[in-house]
């Protein structure tokens, strides 16, 4: 299946979960579910882009929630504990959002 990023760019620290794991700082394109089918795929169950970005959004909050811990940790060792702790919090957050995106993709494969 193939699908098309739309333009969405920006720098952050960012690992990734696809056969080579890596983690490095870059520029990339997000794809935020907009699928572009070409005539000679089968479009997509409404169940499979539902799972499908699903799990794109539980992959990139986890994402997101590790580069907060990273920069509290720096943060702290920086001499700012006190944004060092809203990072802290802002990871914990996520990670509850998160919570959420996998209960609704686990509902989503019962049927």
């Amino acid at each position: 299946m193939t699908h098309h990023d739309h333009d969405h760019d920006h720098d952050h620290h960012h690992g990734h979960h696809h056969d080579a794991p890596h983690d490095h700082d870059h520029d990339h394109p997000h794809d935020h579910g907009e699928h572009h089918h070409h005539p000679s795929e089968s479009p997509m169950s409404f169940e499979e882009k539902l799972q499908t970005l699903l799990s794109h959004w539980i992959n990139h909050n986890n994402d997101h929630a590790a580069n907060y811990l990273e920069w509290s940790k720096k943060t702290r060792e920086g001499g700012r504990p006190d944004i060092a702790q809203l990072l802290r919090e802002a990871s914990e957050m996520t990670g509850k959002i998160t919570s959420v995106f996998e209960k609704a993709f686990n509902l989503s494969i019962k049927k």
